[in-house]
């Protein structure tokens, strides 16, 4: 079995243990896939540690640091004791063993309780993933770091570490009674499936191929501009980075590219305040699906036409202008069809959609020309 079959089957595993937490297992696989980091909000309870405890676990050979912060955590807890025989060399090092630095993936829970001591060393690990330790300055192993808390920061100083998280996941609590009973019911899966290190590595060069065609850079700039329009402003640096994500994400598909499809998942990304999440989630599906939204109203504008012409005459000259009129109203229904489907394809997204439906006012036109 292969990597990306054992992949697949970790993703699949996963959803059947963590009920409606689909997005955040893609999410949590796509940051491992791409080297980004994770932050979950919502209240106790929901599987955020346990999933990243769970996802570790599938990989063999990777380091696993979890932590809960408090005001009163110290950076002895989260990055080793000062080394007592480095002090006595004037060097103050610490003992890493395993701490944050020395992990694959780590999980720190209500992560915007860390102090400043601590801010300032995670700003550099997660972000250059380097740890300055004592007169050296290491180059840390770390993938991804899942960071959770109940709420937002509300500190300046805590801004910075926000925005060093690439996806940002909302969850709750389950909200469907048959998947809450799904829950208590469940057992242990007797299959567990597991990914080696090296066939992580492998993986996440297999991500970095993946293609990204000009039209999807285009779509992105659209959906910047359209957020920018209502005052949703991701910084540069965050689009750049959502490549990555997106190319891991169309991998999880099983795709050699990324599609405009996959750009639904930087509704993700592109929100600041949870409040502006339905916002970013909205444009997006306007901008890649406002085309089938239209070409839907032209088929029930079609269907209309339709209904009308078969409607009793009075006579045969209204009945014979009416359907003259219909036509040529049919006509230029197709049209516009036509336009949206060059358009589309000029932005390289599907049109199976809009041909079925050409194909069904293409048949009403020839039920109407019939009846002349």
């Amino acid at each position: 079995m292969t990597g990306a079959e054992k992949l697949k089957k970790i993703r699949d595993e996963l959803r059947q243990t963590f009920l409606e937490r689909a997005d955040l297992i893609d999410g949590a696989l796509a940051a491992l896939l791409s080297s980004n980091h994770v932050l979950v909000i919502g209240p106790p309870g929901t599987a955020k540690s346990m999933l990243a405890d769970e996802l570790c676990r599938r990989i063999e050979g990777a380091d696993y640091f979890q932590w809960l912060l408090t005001r009163f955590t110290t950076p002895e807890e989260i990055f080793g004791a000062v080394s007592l025989k480095a002090l006595e060399q004037d060097d103050y090092r610490r003992v890493t063993s395993r701490k944050l630095p020395e992990a694959h993936i780590a999980f720190l829970d209500e992560i915007f309780k860390a102090n400043s001591s601590i801010l300032n060393a995670l700003l550099t690990l997660i972000n250059e993933r380097l740890f300055h330790n004592g007169k050296e300055i290491a180059r840390v192993p770390l993938l991804t770091l899942f960071g959770a808390s109940n709420e937002l920061p509300e500190e300046e100083e805590l801004t910075a570490l926000y925005d060093r998280f690439l996806v940002r996941l909302v969850v709750n609590y389950i909200v469907e009674d048959f998947r809450f009973l799904r829950m208590l019911e469940s057992q242990a899966q007797p299959e567990r499936t597991s990914l080696n290190f090296a066939e992580l590595t492998e993986m996440q060069k297999q991500v970095r191929d993946v293609s990204v065609p000009s039209h999807v850079y285009r779509s992105i700039a659209d959906i910047r501009r359209e957020l920018n329009k209502k005052s949703i402003q991701a910084s540069d640096r965050r689009y750049r980075q959502s490549i990555s994500l997106l190319q891991a994400h169309a991998y999880l598909e099983g795709e050699k590219e990324v599609h405009e499809k996959d750009l639904f998942f930087l509704e993700h990304v592109l929100w600041r305040d949870p409040g502006e999440h339905e916002q970013v989630r909205n444009t997006i599906r306007e901008l890649i699906l406002g085309y089938e939204e239209e070409i839907t109203e032209l088929l029930y504008e079609s269907r209309e036409i339709r209904d009308s012409a078969q409607r009793p005459w009075e006579t045969s000259d209204e009945q014979a202008r009416a359907l003259i009129e219909f036509h040529t109203k049919l006509r230029n229904i197709l049209v516009k069809v036509d336009q949206i489907i060059e358009k589309a394809k000029r932005l390289g997204r599907a049109v199976d959609r809009v041909g079925s439906v050409r194909q069904e006012i293409e048949q009403i036109q020839k039920e109407m020309l019939e009846r002349f």
